[in-house]
């Protein structure tokens, strides 16, 4: 399995542990997904792709996706910022 694959795997068992679901759309999965890997690839870790990194790590240590802003704005607006997980149905 690839890496894109293994980590849409993690993030949809993250989102039914949580409560949350994936973004049904599997488009912009792919598309936020691929943003995570190049910021791994160019930062060492998988930061949100919505989120600025500063390259001081601690500073950016709530950007690693799930950051730490996900679930406020899942409550806030029914999707966080980059719409990676959204609301679940009622």
């Amino acid at each position: 399995m690839d890496e894109e694959k293994k980590l849409i795997e993690f993030y949809k068992k993250y989102a039914d542990e949580n409560g949350i679901k994936l973004n049904p759309d599997e488009k912009i999965v792919r598309m936020i997904v691929k943003g995570i890997l190049r910021n791994k690839e160019k930062y060492g870790e998988n930061y949100c792709p919505c989120r600025r990194v500063s390259g001081n790590k601690e500073a950016d240590k709530p950007n690693i996706c799930p950051c730490a802003y996900h679930m406020d704005e899942i409550k806030k607006d029914g999707h966080c910022h980059c719409l990676l997980f959204v609301k679940k149905d009622e």
